[in-house]
């Protein structure tokens, strides 16, 4: 949310030119949680390959192949590389257990050799797959289909350097690893471990091990500056195999349970996770499927519901919008299709889906939309805006407001962005090529009856103070509304500070460029002055108040 995906891709892109680049698609659902109409997958993936992207990794959260052949065809539009994937769950070994055995992804493969994959991925993304099921797949589908095999995992059971080792013996192509102090736990196996393991076969990979542990030593230091958002595995989870979490999503399901106040029940939600599952008629899970049976499981365990009360009470309970949305259809049509009892009490009479949802999305408009979000955000929106904000409305928006407010905060080091500066600590923060700025922290003031406090910095040798909220601490003065920036009848605090003179009051009929009201901030006065001709609806200050940066000064109609 603080970074453009855009900039950074064509940065990589320019100091990595012989390297492909490789990116997941989901699809339909492109890097969202749901289906966009066919016009924006096919802009998007334009705009990705235009900017650096050479393989597209496609896959459906269900397996559905309906959903995933407008992506394969934009990729192969534009040139690039479609390595269809199908995301492996289940276990083909186990004979009770036949919904997902050979002959299913041997007809898929099939499926998406034809439908025009350059490569079929194998996207073991909770890490199911064992090492003797591993080598009987592969060997299957070598046998099957004429396309190269990428087969990516999750190391969250342990077995992912062994299961590799059969996958290879068996004729797989390309492997995903992760260098050795980024590999394991819900990340890949280990490149350097691979490699030893492979020592004396005719697979060990051709690369220089020295080079990779260097790499890998790197990696180690920048590791510790994010610990606070990884999982808390400190061991090989074989659990894995019961509830099928997938690696990506174990830590984000873990800090949802932690936030909704589930932090001491996160066993209980990981047995929901494996219920729900099975209720669900025992599905494909990865985003955005995964995602909705995480809601679900949340949602059942903070409500202590179990499975017999959903089929019990259902018709009264209110199911989370995620899970609605399966149901009707919205993301897709899961392989044997929905389980229709428990569909007809989630959905309670809403329509249902049963076509590519989007064959039903109306096509976007790219110059309205354009024209929408300059007014927005104030600049001339690009083609690269304008899919973020299709994609991520919000987050856009949220990211747009956070760099007009701090500019781009990137410049910043790793442990400043995450953790701030101790008193009388130092960093250089290179903002452009050439132009570096020295910044010291003085001192921090003791908290302001504003929940406010003065902080000195030295700038380059030069003293410069700013004012900032603790947000740890209860302000004793009544907070004001912030501006609606969007809304040219509400006029808001540019700088933060005090009111020293109101110049209306309500009811006031004010011509354009009248004065409404003087502030003062750090010896600075600034005169608001009315935008346009109008009746003052409300002054929602008064002389003395203490301001900050878009608090609603007044409103006028």
């Amino acid at each position: 949310m603080r970074e453009n995906p855009w900039e950074r891709l064509g940065q990589l892109r320019e100091e990595m030119p012989n390297v492909l680049f490789q990116m997941l698609l989901r699809a339909s659902n492109a890097v969202g949680y749901t289906n966009y109409p066919d016009n924006v997958i096919e802009s998007f993936v334009k705009e990705s390959a235009a900017k650096g992207i050479d393989v597209f990794r496609i896959f459906d959260s269900l397996n559905w192949l309906e959903g995933m052949l407008p992506a394969i065809e934009a990729v192969r539009k534009s040139n690039k590389i479609a390595e269809a994937s199908i995301c492996y769950t289940g276990n083909v070994l186990d004979k009770g257990r036949t919904k997902y055995d050979l002959a299913y992804y041997t007809n898929l493969a099939k499926e998406l050799e034809n439908a025009g994959a350059h490569i079929l991925g194998i996207k073991d993304m909770a890490g199911l797959l064992k090492p003797e099921a591993a080598y009987q797949l592969i060997a299957t589908l070598k046998d099957s289909i004429d396309i190269p095999i990428h087969l990516h995992t999750h190391d969250t059971s342990g077995n992912g350097v062994f299961m590799y080792a059969k996958s290879i013996e068996a004729g797989v192509d390309v492997v995903d690893v992760a260098t050795g102090a980024m590999s394991g736990s819900t990340s890949q196996p280990s490149a350097q471990a691979l490699y030893h393991a492979l020592d004396g076969t005719e697979h060990q990979p051709e690369m220089n091990i020295e080079d990779v542990e260097q790499l890998s030593t790197y990696w180690e230091g920048v590791r510790h500056y994010y610990e606070d958002f990884e999982s808390g595995m400190k061991a090989p989870h074989t659990e894995v195999y019961a509830h099928e979490m997938p690696g990506g999503q174990y830590s984000n399901l873990q800090q949802q349970a932690k936030a909704v106040g589930l932090e001491e029940r996160w066993d209980e939600v990981k047995q929901m996770f494996q219920t729900v599952n099975q209720m669900f008629g025992d599905i494909v899970k990865v985003t955005p499927s995964s995602k909705i049976v995480g809601d679900m499981a949340l949602f059942m365990v903070q409500n202590n519901l179990t499975e017999e009360t959903i089929y019990e009470r259902g018709e009264f309970i209110d199911f989370p919008a995620s899970v609605i949305e399966f149901f009707q259809g919205d993301i897709g049509q899961p392989y044997g299709g929905f389980p229709e009892k428990l569909q007809k009490i989630i959905l309670k009479g809403r329509e249902k889906i049963e076509v590519r949802p989007g064959q039903l999305l109306e096509p976007v408009d790219f110059e309205r939309t354009k024209e929408e979000l300059t007014k927005k955000i104030n600049r001339e929106a690009t083609i690269h805006d304008v899919l973020a904000y299709i994609l991520y409305p919000e987050v856009f928006l949220s990211y747009h407001s956070f760099t007009d407010n701090y500019a781009d905060v990137s410049v910043l080091d790793t442990p400043t962005y995450f953790y701030g500066m101790r008193l009388g600590e130092e960093v250089e923060v290179e903002i452009e090529r050439g132009k570096t700025l020295f910044i010291r922290l003085v001192s921090i003031s003791e908290p302001r009856s504003d929940a406010t406090r003065v902080i000195y910095f030295e700038l380059n040798g030069q003293s410069r103070e700013i004012i900032m909220k603790d947000k740890n601490i209860t302000s004793e003065i009544a907070e004001l509304p912030k501006v609606d920036k969007e809304n040219p009848k509400e006029i808001g605090a540019t700088m933060p500070g005090t009111v020293i003179q109101t110049l209306v009051k309500e009811g006031d009929k004010v011509e354009k460029g009248d004065y409404l009201l003087i502030t003062e901030a750090m010896k600075m006065e600034t005169t608001i002055q009315a935008p346009f001709k109008g009746i003052i609806k409300r002054v929602h200050v008064q002389e003395g108040t203490a301001i900050a940066v878009d608090d609603l000064l007044i409103e006028i109609e």
